[in-house]
């Protein structure tokens, strides 16, 4: 009896008599939360990244780079990131490209959709500053100020961040002339 036991648990990958793991790593049967569905959305990428990437070590260690590609690809879907998708599986197809490992395609991604974290990261630390008074002890000149307001209008030209850099400058009384 006790060997039919051992064997059904074997099977399960259970645990055996002395208390010692039978059958398949631990991290396999866990449950692991699969990716929300990207979109394309910048301010997205960096959590579908993530994702991907914990379910892929704990579920899919496994698997060949194609197979792990081809998987982050099925949770890639509407938007803009269609069109990317489309493309990289049009490259895939014809050999003009391949990965040697799914965080290459992972790399592509962020690259090609990451651009709006740097926008929140920039906004993030101008509300830093604004929350926390002056940062280092410096006050902005006028001419640091528009250098700012330079450097915030080249992120493809997001009117709201531009604003909020002037309202946290004049809150600070920093003078635009």
């Amino acid at each position: 009896m006790q060997v039919q036991i051992q064997a059904l648990l074997a099977a399960q990958g259970g645990v055996g008599v002395a208390g010692e793991m039978i059958g398949h790593n631990m991290g396999s049967h866990m449950e692991v939360a699969k990716p929300a569905i990207f979109n394309g959305e910048a301010a997205k990428v960096g959590g579908f990244i993530t994702a991907c990437r914990l379910f892929l070590r704990m579920k899919l260690r496994g698997s060949t780079v194609e197979e792990q590609v081809q998987w982050v690809l099925s949770y890639v879907q509407g938007g803009s990131a269609d069109v990317w998708k489309e493309n990289v599986m049009e490259e895939l197809e014809a050999g003009e490209v391949e990965y040697e490992s799914v965080e290459e395609l992972l790399t592509s991604l962020r690259k090609e959709f990451g651009r709006g974290e740097e926008e929140l990261v920039k906004a993030a630390e101008l509300r830093k500053i604004e929350q926390g008074g002056r940062m280092s002890g410096t006050v902005h000149t006028g001419v640091e100020v528009r250098r700012m307001n330079s450097e915030m209008s080249g992120l493809v030209e997001r009117p709201w961040l531009q604003l909020m850099c002037c309202a946290i400058c004049l809150l600070r009384g920093c003078n635009f002339r």
